[in-house]
Order: structure tokens, then sequence, then C-alpha cells
């Protein structure tokens, strides 16, 4: 392999093949004045320096030499040397042109820059000197590391100043020259010195337009420190570098970094083949950028696509097939995951204006302006495929609203029928669509009016798409779909809606945002659709106004509630409290009611703002101190929780009384973002194992002819079979052990709820049970009617009878099963499922074959197999643990059917007392063999669970072996060693 491609043809891109290029029709002033230009190569994304001859004359293409030595490179650069070197063929690469300069130095510094503005990196930070107020830009290396203080260079020179910031030299704290140490606030974050002086000059106008608001506030999001970086790079010793020139002969390995010399180091790159796609990643080295990450991928694909080709060029039979299907498959890798977040609160509290400030789409979602709140299940997610913003909505079906009519009307005709809580919801749902006096009307009256026909054709499709292009336009298209309020709207007829929203990558290209209905509306959570979204959830934000966050029972109502289906039931790691509105404020109002000191009132800030971020500190603090009570936050569920303080809009509106940054919308937009980086690193690792183990395969299955290496393939076979059957024998003595465990704490809790189930259901009806008892029979009325389960309109929680009743044996079983099914994975307590899985494998440690050994191939490949079966299962374990969690309540409502049933049914004098008799003696009739069930469903499921886990780590594993060990290709394939060295060089750059 010639050059430092691998797999392009040199002999493609000799010179002569193509149009000239600008030295060739200028060779007179070649060697006059030499020029350097910064470009992107198009196929590898780098940001380069070249030499501004080695261009064509439209700059879109640029000659590349075939140096396998980065220092060599650099030197070609840097001497504009002639593109025919010695005979060697130079390529010819699409590049992107970004600018020229008259220095390699004033390159390489833009190089550093363009790098730095494509990853999302800091390089310069706007301050303020507080001695002298003055408003200046520095160095982002220049900041402690509290970042309240920065170096200040002992140059008198102006020129040599700026000079040192453009070029970011490095504080050296001399005895001759120190540098100084001032006191500053940090503004904002840029990645050019052009971007910064930008930044700073609008600043500067703002606070001379704005004299007597507060001054500039403080940078709150954390940056990169470099320095830190830096320091932390350089701890590589000299060991590893070694091993990496051994092991990849045509890279240099990155140098210990000097930030002096920063923008020389960033060239130090020769094209595709590097430890790092850019030495501009040390900079973000304890996580890979997304550009690297995006590269990695873009690389890997490459390989995988020139594999396909030749496989396919050559005779085809069983296993070339299977190869060829099995990277045409690869693409599906990357495809559905995505990471849930709901949005939880009380209706109005500003959760749709809370997505609309995030996305930056004003009115995007309507909110709770002039009474009207969502009342549709709506999630938001990124459409990646054109700039349309688009909405899927899902209707009900013309059976099921037909029905649901027709039980409406049954109810308005007869004077028997008793009118709960639900009737008063349907009556919502009717004038909503037909208009306010609908509900006069009998069923063959509305049948003739017009919205009847329009609502029935309108029903004849199971789901409507809305597009456009426009945001105003689609808000108010699909406003009525989703918005609850008075005059034309059809919000009834609605499942969920799924908004997809145009140029949101970054912040929701594996993100669903789900904005549930508030609770002050039931009409869709009267259907396990609730708990549903909400174990789908990895993380919860709950939402509610500052002045009544820590005070209004509703948000914590929903996290006491909730907090099952999050954590054993669901798979919710982190649950974030959003104080809404914080800019809804009277000052003089909250200086009476709190005591601000002196100093506090008297600061340079606007009394408005100083109000605002008084009261968001203390709703922080209280918020936390509330969350640290939580009963459930001191159990075996390990819940990480934050809390914001935010201003929609203020955010959207740009109020000169609040930054953006204290508006706390970035800080969640920076979660959305960093999310999106940890998936697309996780896919891209999963997409480079998957290759790993496709290539390792085509290695293993090499045509062969000795006959030892076919008795060793004979004799690894048996051993490997041998080894899974010891490995399973283990796995399920594990598996039995944790049985055991479950068995133990579901009998003390069946034990207990026969015990205590009577006491315990009349405790919680006692609990919410009004003193004067009014209309409180029909909200009973409609918790039987709906099996146990009625969240009535406006209250914070529901009722949950089989909740209740259930509430012993989840007791009991609580601690055990979070360490049994820990929600986050690596929080390792040696009994977990997940855990039993990553010890689970067939490979012996103490095996070891040199890399050129075919049985080296074959025992990756086996380890890849076993990678990825381990990974799907740990995926299904999280599925099949909720099942598991929940079939104790399931259990217990299949049971309590009938009964309650016969409860909802009575009727006329004393009907209240009837029913709480009929359920008394229905769980008094069923306790024993009622609690007894929903144990065995639990052992039951988990048994399968174990089955399962077994009967595929067997299957999947002896097909491997016998694709690997026991097959070899009728032809020689392709020789993919190479390869395979470079994907675990990328496997082991995204692992750091």
């Amino acid at each position: 392999m010639e050059g430092i491609s691998h797999f392009k043809c040199v002999e493609d891109h000799k010179i002569g093949h193509y149009e000239p290029m600008a030295y060739e029709e200028d060779n007179q002033s070649m060697h006059e004045i030499v020029h350097f230009a910064v470009v992107t190569l198009q196929d590898t994304d780098e940001v380069m320096v070249v030499a501004s001859d080695w261009l064509s004359t439209d700059q879109k293409q640029c000659y590349w030499p075939p140096f396998k030595s980065t220092e060599k490179y650099v030197e070609a650069v840097k001497n504009n040397l002639e593109p025919s070197t010695g005979g060697k063929p130079w390529e010819k690469l699409n590049v992107i042109f970004h600018a020229q300069y008259d220095t390699y130095e004033e390159a390489a510094n833009n190089q550093v820059e363009q790098k730095a503005l494509k990853d999302g990196l800091t390089l310069y930070k706007v301050v303020t000197l507080q001695k002298s107020n003055e408003l200046t830009v520095i160095p982002a290396t220049w900041l402690n590391e509290e970042r309240t203080q920065c170096y200040w260079p002992p140059f008198k020179s102006p020129e040599k100043c700026t000079e040192a910031v453009k070029y970011r030299l490095d504080p050296p704290v001399t005895i001759q020259k120190p540098w100084e140490l001032l006191n500053i606030q940090v503004h904002t974050d840029s990645a050019t010195y052009k971007q910064a002086r930008t930044k700073q000059k609008s600043l500067k106008e703002k606070r001379e337009r704005f004299p007597f608001t507060s001054p500039l506030p403080p940078l709150q999001i954390s940056t990169l420190h470099q320095m830190h970086y830096h320091a932390m790079y350089n701890q590589a010793n000299e060991k590893t570098l070694k091993e990496h020139t051994e092991r990849f002969p045509f890279t240099s390995p990155l140098p210990l970094v000097q930030t002096s010399t920063l923008p020389q180091m960033y060239s130090h790159g020769t094209k595709r083949k590097r430890l790092s796609e850019s030495s501009a990643s040390i900079i973000t080295r304890a996580q890979p950028s997304v550009t690297t990450v995006s590269s990695i991928m873009e690389k890997v694909k490459r390989v995988m696509e020139r594999v396909h080709v030749k496989i396919q060029a050559t005779n085809q039979d069983v296993i070339t097939t299977y190869i060829g299907d099995a990277i045409s498959k690869m693409d599906n890798i990357c495809g559905n995951k995505k990471i849930t977040i709901g949005f939880f609160g009380k209706s109005g509290e500003g959760k749709s204006s809370l997505v609309n400030a995030i996305l930056g789409k004003r009115n995007l979602l309507p909110s709770g302006s002039f009474g009207a709140f969502t009342a549709v299940v709506t999630q938001v997610e990124a459409n990646l495929n054109n700039s349309d913003y688009i909405a899927e909505i899902e209707l009900f079906s013309k059976e099921e609203w037909e029905k649901e009519l027709k039980d409406f009307f049954r109810v308005l005709v007869d004077e028997n029928e008793d009118r709960d809580e639900e009737w008063e919801i349907k009556v919502d749902k009717i004038t909503a669509l037909y208009g306010a006096d609908a509900y006069k009307k009998t069923l063959e009256e509305l049948k003739k009016d017009a919205k009847y026909a329009e609502i029935e054709d309108m029903l004849s499709v199971s789901k409507k798409a809305i597009s456009n292009t426009d945001v105003s336009a689609f808000a108010n298209d699909v406003a009525s779909y989703i918005q609850h309020s008075t005059g034309h709207c059809y919000w009834p007829l609605v499942k969920s809606v799924t908004i997809k929203i145009p140029d949101a990558h970054k912040l929701l290209e594996h993100i669903v945002l789900l904005d549930l209905p508030g609770t002050g509306y039931c009409s869709k959570i009267r259907e396990d659709l609730w708990k549903t979204k909400l174990r789908a959830c990895s993380s919860v934000w709950i939402v509610s106004a500052i002045n009544r966050a820590a005070t209004d029972r509703d948000p914590w109502g929903i996290i006491q509630h909730c907090i099952q289906d999050l954590g054993p039931g669901g798979e919710c790691k982190n649950i974030n409290f959003v104080c809404t509105r914080t800019d809804h404020i009277d000052p003089k109002e909250y200086l009476v009611s709190v005591r601000l000191t002196e100093d506090q009132i008297s600061s340079d800030k606007n009394l408005n703002t100083v109000c605002i971020l008084h009261r968001n500190n203390c709703a922080k603090e209280i918020v936390k101190r509330k969350f640290e009570n939580l009963k459930i936050m001191k159990s075996k569920v390990t819940f990480t929780t934050d809390v914001f303080t935010v201003s929609s809009e203020a955010y959207l509106d740009g109020n000169p009384l609040l930054e953006p940054i204290e508006t706390e919308i970035p800080k969640l937009q920076d979660i959305l973002k960093s999310t999106n980086r940890r998936v697309n690193q996780e896919l891209t690792r999963d997409y480079v194992n998957e290759a790993k183990r496709v290539l390792s395969f085509i290695q293993s299955i090499q045509l062969h002819s000795d006959k030892k290496m076919v008795e060793m393939k004979s004799v690894v076979h048996r051993a490997l079979q041998k080894n899974l059957v010891k490995a399973l024998k283990m796995l399920v003595r594990q598996f039995d052990s944790l049985y055991k465990i479950l068995d133990q704490c579901l009998s003390k809790g069946v034990e207990k709820s026969v015990e205590l189930c009577v006491g315990t259901k009349n405790s919680m009806i006692a609990s919410v049970t009004p003193e004067d008892k009014k209309g409180f029979h029909k909200t009973l009325q409609a918790l039987y009617k709906n099996k146990g389960y009625f969240w009535p309109k406006n209250w914070d929680a529901p009722l949950d009878l089989n909740l209740c009743l259930a509430k012993h044996m989840h007791d009991n079983i609580h601690d055990e099963f979070n360490l049994i099914f820990p929600v986050d994975a690596n929080n390792k307590s040696g009994m977990s499922v997940q855990e039993q899985i990553d010890k689970f494998s067939i490979i012996q440690r103490d095996t070891a074959y040199p890399p050129s050994s075919i049985l080296y191939h074959m025992e990756n490949f086996i380890k890849t197999e076993e990678a990825k079966v381990k990974a799907f299962l740990k995926r299904e374990v999280v599925h099949r643990k909720k099942e598991i969690y929940s079939s104790i309540q399931t259990t217990i409502q299949n049971q309590m059917t009938a009964g309650y049933e016969q409860a909802a049914n009575e009727k006329g004098p004393g009907a209240m007392m009837n029913r709480e008799k009929q359920i008394t003696e229905t769980i008094e009739l069923l306790k024993h063999d009622m609690f007894k069930k929903a144990k065995m469903e639990v052992l039951n499921k988990f048994k399968d669970l174990k089955d399962y886990i077994c009967k595929t780590l067997e299957s999947e594993l002896k097909r491997s072996m016998e694709q690997s060990l026991s097959q070899t290709s009728k032809t020689n394939l392709m020789d993919v060693s190479k390869e395979i060295e470079m994907l675990e060089g990328l496997s082991r750059q995204l692992s750091d």
C-alpha cells in the first residue's frame, strides 16, 4: 500500500491526468513570493496548511504530497515544494479554501482557529478587567482554574500585547518580566480572534447603550480548560509513544503539548492515518469532539465500502454472501437510538414555552396564554431529512370515536346513570369538537350537523401529516390538534403528535422531548399513556413556576407518584427540577419579603436583576433540600438531580435585565448537546466494533492448505465448545442465586400484603376524601370504572388502588430489585443481571496468538460476536425488567377487575358506601391467592429472562464458532489485517 492512502490507487492520481494547477500557469513567480493557504480536505474533514501554489486556479482542489513523514510534509509546505518531487505521484484532493497568508505562522494560527470553530471549541474569552473596567479579549489559556483571574503580559507596546493575544502566547512567569495576575469577569467564548473582537464590540456598544443596567455578567457555563488538558496529555509516557510508533509506523505520535507552540503543532499531521484526526483534538482529549467522532465514522464507512466492493468482485458463495449482507446491514446501527426526556408539570406552568425557548422557536408549541394549554401527548424530535417543520398526528379510529359518542349520549339520556367526573371530561370533548351546545342535542341531531360529517371524514385515516417551511404558519396549523381551548379544535380526536424540527441536529439528533399533558387535564392520562411514556424516559424535567416551586403540591406529587415507574420500573437516571418564569417579579414586593444587605442592593446590577438572581439562588437551595429530604432519594435507587431557574421569555426576547446565560436556557441546551455527543460516540463505537467483527471474520477464513492449521482450528473449536458449556453453567448458578433472593423478598411481601392490604386501601381512600365528601362519590365511581386507576381533573397525582395494594410487595423487593436491575449499569453491585452478562465469556484470558496468526483473528471474531450479543441482551434486560416490576400491579388489577366492575355498577342511595363494601369484600376474598399469583408472575418472568439470555448466548456463539472455525473460504479473500489494525487504533481513540 503506497503513500498515505490505504485504498486509493496512486496511479489514478498521477500528474498529467487533470487540469493545470496554479503553479503551472505562472511558473515565473513561484519562487518569488511564497503564500500559505488554510483549507479543509473534503474527504477527511481535516483542516490543513498548504502552499498556495498547490491549489488549482479555482481553489477547489489541491496537490497532496506522497510523504509518510509528517516532518517531510511540513518541510514541503514551508519550502513550497513543486508537486513532482522524485517522480513520485502526488494526489489531487478536493478542498474547501478558507484564507491565504503571507507567513506560515499566520496560516498555522488560522488553522488552529478554523479547527476550533468547526469543533465548537473555545480559544478566546471576552472579559472585563475589574481594576480598569476595560472590556478586552484574552486567550482562554490565560485564565486561572477558578476563571476569576487572568495572566496579563508585561509588554508596554499595544502592538505586542495584541500579538500575544492573537497568537495565544503562553504566559511564562519569569523573574525578569513577570506576568501580572488580574481580577476579571468572563462574559463569552469564541473560537477565533476575529469572532471574539466582534463580540467585544457588541458588548461594548450594549454597555454604552444601557449605562444604568447591570454590568456584563460572568459566564456561568464551564468551558474547556485547555491548559488542564495539556497537562493531562503530557503525562503520557515514552513507552506509550514507542508502542504507538511500532504499531503505526506511518503515523506521527502527538508531541507533548507546549501551548506556546500550539500553532506549529497543529500542522504536524499527515492526511488520513494518524493517532487522532487532527492534533487539534488534544484540546478536547477528555471526550472526542463531534467532528472527531463523525470523521471516525466516515473513515470506517469508507473502509467498509471498499471492502464490500472487493468482496462483491470475488466468486460468490455462502461465506461471501454472508459478509456482503453483514456490511449492508451496518448502517442500521446508527439509525434508531433515541434518548427520551420527559417534561412533566401542572398545566400552565410553562412546559411548552420552555421547549420553545430551548429550541429557539417562538410559539412552536402553543403556550398557556388565554387559558389554553397543551392537551395532547406531544413529542418533539429533529427532522434530519429536509428543512420542513413536520407534524405526524395519530388519530383515534372512526369506530373508537363512535363508541365514545354512544357511551356519552347513553349516559346523557339515562337519568338513572351517575354522571361522574369522567363524564365531565367527555362533555369538554364534545363541546370542543361540536360547539358549546352540542351536549344538549341527541346523537341523531348531532349527526345532521355539518361538523359531524367533517369529523367522520377526518377519521377515515389513522394519521394526518402537516408540513410547512414557515414556523409561524406551521404552529397555527398544528395548534388546533394539540391545544385545549375554546373555539375550533380537534385535540379530542388525537392520540399523540410527533413534531419534527429542521436545523435541530445539534440539540435533537438522538433526543426526543416528550411534552405530556398537564396534570390539570386528564383525558389522555387515563389510558396508561402516562406510565408507558414515563417508563421510557431516561431523564425527567419537572416544571413549576418559581413562586410555587417549593410549596405547590403538584410537582412534588408527580415525583412521589412516578418515582417507582422512573426507577425500578423504568430507565430514568436524572431528575431535574426546572423553575420557570424567573423574570416575573415585583422588586418592591420582593424586598419587603426578604432582607437584602445594603451591599447587595447597592451593587452595580439593576434592582430587578438583583432580585431575580437572589430569588433564583434561594429557590435552588430550597428545592435541593426538598429533594434530599424525599424518602425515596435515600434508597438504593440513585438519581442524579439538579435545579435550574429559567426564563423562557427573557431568553427569546433578549431582555436587557438578564443576559442569556442568566436565563439558564443555554445550560439546558448544553445538556442536550452533551447527550447527543455521548450517543454519537456510543453509536460510532458500536459501528467500529461491528466493522472489526466483519473484518476479523474475513481474516479468519482465509484459504490455507496447512494441515497443522486445520488440526489446530479443530482443537480450538472443541475447547471453545467446552468453555461455552462451562460458562453457561456458571451463569445459570448466578441466576438461580438471584432467583432465591427475589423469592425470599417476595414471600415477605406477600405476608405483609395479606396482613395489611385492607387497612392500606382504607388509609389511601381516607387521605384523599374531602371533609364534606362533596362529589367524591363521582371520583370513586370513575376510579372503579377504570379498573382502579383514575386521575381526577386538577389533582396533583392520580388515584391508583392497584399501586396501593402492591405497596408492601414493592417495599419488600425494592432494595434487592434495584441491585439486581440497576437503572445505571455503571453502578456495580456485584449481583446485577448486567454484571453477570458482562462476566460471561468463552475466551480464556491466558490464550494469546501472534497478530499474524489466523487463530488470532478467529479469537477476535468470537470476542466481537460475544460483545455484540451481550450488548443486545443488556438492552433486552432493561425492557424486560420493566415488565417484571409492573407485573405485580398488573396481576392485582386483573384479579380485582370483576370486583371493580361490580362496585362501579352500584347506583342509588348509599351507592358510595356499597362500593367501598364491595371493594373491601373483594380484597378479603382474593388476598391470599392474589398476592401469591403476583409473586409467581414476577418469578416466572425472571426465569423466562434467564432462559432467554442463556439460550441466546448458546445459539449465537455456537453459530459464530461454526462460521469462523469450521468454514474456510474456497478462494483467497482480500488481506484486511492493516484495516483491522487501523480500526483497533480508532477504537482506542473512542475509548480515551
